[in-house]
């Protein structure tokens, strides 16, 4: 009897850790072509505004995301009568999204990224948005750059032809450690 418990958990926590992995691919298909436009428009890349959304919204299926269409965590007034939130409401997830490309390039803090990094540097985009104090949280960065190298949401960037991936030192079996180089197709 605990063995068929046992097998019966091990496959609802099987399926609702399968079914979360398709969400955020599902997710990224229903708002890349927009993400890319904003990147076109605005030289951030597509990959940040993507994983920062993803981020911030657990894919679209936080509260705030559902009832307010808030995908970036933007705090301010809403007009929900669902929940109750301190979290600003938009009329469609697109508008969420443009928001958060109009407050970057708004606010001083974030104004030298702008002039410093282009659209096919994630890296310094995603460091740069916590420095201009976006978040709080000391991690912030390295996760929405977890994201990105997750999903591979860079493959979304405009990149120079030729582009070679960021140099990361990768620990051999041996414990030494040694640099791998990924190169990305032309897009």
């Amino acid at each position: 009897m605990i063995k068929k418990l046992m097998y019966i958990w091990t496959a609802l926590l099987f399926t609702f850790t399968a079914s979360k992995a398709q969400t955020t691919l599902d997710y990224i298909n229903e708002n890349v072509d927009h993400a890319q436009e904003l990147m076109r428009a605005s030289h951030i890349p597509a990959s940040v505004i993507l994983a920062v959304a993803i981020h911030e919204s657990a894919s679209g299926t936080s509260k705030i995301a559902r009832y307010l269409n808030n995908h970036f965590g933007v705090k301010g007034q809403n007009s929900s009568k669902e929940i109750r939130s301190a979290y600003k409401d938009y009329p469609s997830v697109q508008d969420s999204y443009n928001h958060f490309v109009e407050f970057l390039e708004s606010k001083s803090s974030f104004s030298s990224l702008f002039d410093k990094f282009d659209e096919s540097d994630y890296v310094g985009w995603a460091k740069g948005i916590q420095k201009g104090g976006y978040a709080r949280s000391r991690s912030w960065s390295s996760q929405v750059i977890g994201l990105i190298k997750k999903y591979e949401l860079f493959k979304y960037d405009q990149r120079p032809q030729q582009y070679l991936e960021a140099v990361f030192p990768i620990p051999s079996l041996a414990g030494k450690v040694t640099k791998q180089t990924v190169h990305t197709p032309d897009n």
